[in-house]
């Protein structure tokens, strides 16, 4: 691997802070249109329950930007609050837990977004590497939750443009008018 200069880092930082908060708002959203009556549909024995995927999504996302702004990753387990039971507790929580993590990551320095860090052994990346790392992990959970929603009776949002849901939504509202 090329080594990655403190500017460089700086740099992907500023750049992939504007996706990452688009990213954040669309995937809030799908955790919001989870029906408060399936929180507990899962499409196959095998797979995690709606809320438990909608945690998996927002609690490593969490440790992710945690570990960055840390310098190093920590593993211990983030349990789900007693308080978060429902879909939009899980959604309100996401949205205070980023904007903490959002101002520390804009905040770092070059020197901190080169530092290398280990993840599980598997993985020596830049700090700033790891940005990419979560956002991938965010979005491929986030289409698992997507693809929940309609087995479950609930309407999926527009996430990259509109979805069939929210086109309805804007054709019943137009209807109104």
């Amino acid at each position: 691997m090329v080594p990655i200069s403190a500017e460089n880092a700086s740099f992907l930082l500023q750049y992939t802070l504007p996706t990452i908060q688009n990213e954040h708002r669309s995937t809030r959203s799908v955790i919001e249109a989870i029906p408060q009556s399936h929180l507990d549909y899962k499409p196959d024995p095998h797979a995690k329950t709606a809320m438990e995927l909608a945690w998996h999504i927002v609690a490593a996302e969490h440790r992710f930007y945690g570990g960055i702004v840390a310098g190093v990753f920590d593993f211990a387990p983030i349990h789900q609050p007693e308080t978060v039971g429902t879909a939009r507790d899980i959604a309100q929580w996401y949205g205070q837990s980023f904007e903490r993590n959002f101002r520390t990551l804009a905040e770092l320095s070059g020197e901190q977004l080169v530092k290398v860090l280990d993840f599980r052994g598997l993985f020596r990346l830049p700090a700033v590497a790891y940005l990419n790392f979560s956002l991938h992990h965010t979005i491929h959970h986030r289409g698992q939750l997507s693809t929940y929603l309609r087995a479950m009776g609930g309407k999926v949002p527009s996430i990259y443009g509109e979805s069939h849901d929210s086109a309805e939504a804007k054709k019943a509202a137009q209807a109104r008018s």
